[in-house]
């Protein structure tokens, strides 16, 4: 059996131990256990307050974002690369049309468009319109615009 000395003393070393955890300054068993309780509110709104702070970065992070757009210049013509984090159905179109309207060419492009949408596509301009008159920020801006139009016309 153990004696009940032992066991006051066990009790005092956990509560010694609540005291530390709780960085209470209490000397009274009751002033230890009231500091504990209280600390263990405080964690509670803690808790509460990160997770509203976690569902509303969630939420805001939601809100769909336009796809980025990056265009180099290469020797001869342009790389042009549309990412986004969401399927876009109908984004594919809005961009050739761009690209039409700008007189360029696409002559190899890969794209993909089930989960996330991905373009990445070289073209040149057109020799049937002079050439020369497009340059890298001209082909973003048209790019650019031809995303928005499609999400004023989707609803996204």
């Amino acid at each position: 059996m153990v004696s009940r000395e032992q066991k006051r003393a066990a009790l005092r070393e956990k509560l010694q131990f609540l005291r530390s955890i709780t960085n209470s300054r209490a000397i009274d068993e009751t002033a230890i256990v009231v500091d504990a309780s209280k600390y263990i509110r405080e964690l509670k709104h803690k808790v509460e307050r990160l997770s509203r702070d976690i569902s509303c970065a969630d939420s805001s992070s939601e809100q769909p974002r336009l796809p980025e757009v990056n265009v180099e210049t290469l020797e001869k013509g342009y790389l042009i690369q549309v990412l986004s984090d969401r399927s876009c159905p109908g984004l594919l179109v809005s961009i050739l049309e761009a690209f039409e309207e700008l007189g360029l060419n696409v002559m190899e492009a890969r794209v993909s468009c089930t989960e996330n949408f991905q373009l990445q596509a070289f073209g040149g301009e057109n020799e049937d319109e002079g050439g020369g008159g497009i340059d890298s920020q001209a082909i973003e801006s048209a790019v650019v615009q031809a995303v928005k139009n499609w999400r004023e016309n989707n609803g996204k």
